[in-house]
């Protein structure tokens, strides 16, 4: 059986999660379930393994961690939903290449249940709207299990996207849900997305602690 545990964990500072998936990820067998964190991050510059220093216009005071996901640089903050899959891809018989299409997938079909068309761009991954990107990913794989994941932009300070080039791009627009008239908090827009995200992969089983009643329609996909 395939079941998924999903933690809500409000806002939290980028290192200790950061340490926390890869520590989950190091301990797990192949009995482990499956977990997805959502949460919202304090203010953090990220860079990927191949990430060029170059990319890092402006940073200031907001800290700049260095990651073992794919991609260049990026930007967490306050009002973004963060949702990280620790998945055993491995089990679930999902490559790399799949596993990045469905997050992808995941996000144009919840824009879609607002009536915006999300899109890719061949060789960016990510969710773009017109040019402008809406979804961040960035992913790592380990022994056959994932960790890191997709970053939705919900209602937030979309500034400190000037201090850098996003994912390497110079030049590259960013964009969010409140900029398009989607009036939706992060925990709104989780409730929505779950959905989405949880139709991608063949869980048998879904437990969401607390038993939060917003969350109590949730199923896996048939």
């Amino acid at each position: 059986m395939n079941s998924v545990l999903i933690r809500q964990l409000g806002v939290q500072e980028y290192q200790s999660i950061y340490d926390a998936m890869v520590a989950f990820t190091n301990r797990r067998d192949p009995d482990t379930a499956d977990e997805i964190w959502s949460l919202e991050h304090e203010p953090a510059f990220t860079l990927g393994l191949a990430g060029k220093p170059e990319h890092l216009l402006h940073p200031g005071t907001i800290p700049v961690h260095k990651t073992d996901r794919g991609g260049q640089v990026t930007y967490h903050g306050p009002g973004q939903l963060v949702v990280y899959p620790l998945l055993d891809l491995k089990r679930l018989g999902i490559s790399i290449k799949q596993y990045v299409n469905l997050l992808e997938q995941a996000v144009i079909d919840f824009l879609a249940t607002l009536a915006l068309a999300g899109q890719r761009r061949q060789g960016m991954p990510g969710v773009y709207l017109d040019g402008r990107k809406i979804a961040a990913l960035g992913v790592r794989v380990r022994k056959g299990c994932c960790y890191h994941g997709l970053a939705l932009n919900v209602s937030m300070d979309l500034s400190p996207f000037q201090r850098i080039n996003p994912c390497g791009y110079p030049g590259l627009e960013v964009t969010q849900l409140a900029d398009l008239g989607v009036n939706l908090t992060v925990t709104e827009t989780l409730e929505k997305f779950l959905p989405c995200l949880l139709s991608q992969f063949l869980f048998d089983e879904v437990e969401i602690p607390n038993d939060k009643t917003r969350f109590a329609n949730l199923r896996p996909m048939p």
